[in-house]
């Protein structure tokens, strides 16, 4: 009875250590991504603080088309910006990577 208890506890031990391992990387890869989002739309944020303070000259009710338009465009070009360099940062890891 003892050797069956033994058993038993040693292979639900090693079942239970390889479930951990793998919760372990699918909670970091988690905290990666929602890292990732966080940092994305803090750069959101920032970007519109400054586009604001470019192109918003005077504070209505309403914003005119010219603000607008200028708001639109320096955002899409702050985030065509640092897609370009993180994608450029990748394939620089990626040439570097399979060097080694």
């Amino acid at each position: 009875m003892s050797d069956s208890f033994g058993d038993i506890s040693n292979s639900n031990f090693g079942a239970g250590a390889g479930a951990g391992l793998n919760a372990n990387a699918d909670l970091q890869d988690f905290v990666e991504k929602e890292q990732q989002r966080a940092q994305f739309s803090a750069q959101v944020h920032n970007f519109n603080d400054i586009c604001w303070d470019k192109c918003v000259e005077k504070v209505g009710t309403k914003l005119d088309s010219r603000s607008e338009t200028c708001l639109v465009n320096c955002v899409d070009r702050f985030i065509d910006v640092s897609l370009f360099i993180t994608n450029r940062f990748a394939q620089l890891l990626q040439k570097s990577g399979g060097g080694m």
